[in-house]
């Protein structure tokens, strides 16, 4: 199963990803205190380089966590691409560079709602993972795969567990 799947994830889905190259702008040692902001300037000038052509869109919104994010951690957010820029472009005074989703062994499980539910529902796929004798390697991807102008309650955001 793929982490891209059209139907949503059940409780504790095993999947595999792929690499796949992505375009991101990176964030060292953040709180999420800091997310909203890094979020919308980031989100917004990586959407103007789809925009102009010189990036080409291949998935939904994503954000990769290294470390623990009750703490300080480093994300990366962004979009899956055709081809990941071979050098940082600016857009918006932001960085935007080449990265690829972290390859291997993961648990999936998919949300609908609000995203103020996405502490739970990553709390809920951490123990049941870990109830079945998995280990976490540090990252965590959610997968915004719908449009977050939709209503609150149409949302759905894929979060995806790569193992150790």
């Amino acid at each position: 199963m793929s982490a891209f799947p059209e139907a949503p994830f059940g409780p504790t889905d095993h999947i595999r990803i792929d690499t796949m190259p992505l375009a991101v702008i990176r964030h060292e040692q953040i709180t999420l205190a800091d997310l909203r902001d890094a979020f919308d300037g980031g989100y917004r000038a990586i959407s103007e380089l789809f925009a102009d052509g010189r990036l080409i869109h291949a998935g939904p919104a994503l954000a990769v966590y290294y470390g623990n994010p009750m703490e300080t951690f480093d994300l990366e957010l962004g979009f899956p691409v055709a081809s990941a820029p071979a050098e940082a472009i600016e857009s918006n005074g932001l960085p935007v560079t080449a990265s690829v989703l972290p390859a291997g062994p993961a648990t999936a499980t998919s949300v609908f709602g609000s995203y103020e539910g996405l502490g739970a529902a990553w709390q809920g796929l951490l123990q049941r993972t870990l109830a079945e004798g998995h280990s976490s390697r540090g990252i965590m991807i959610e997968i915004y795969v719908s449009d977050p102008t939709e209503a609150p309650e149409a949302l759905r955001t894929d979060l995806v567990l790569p193992l150790a």
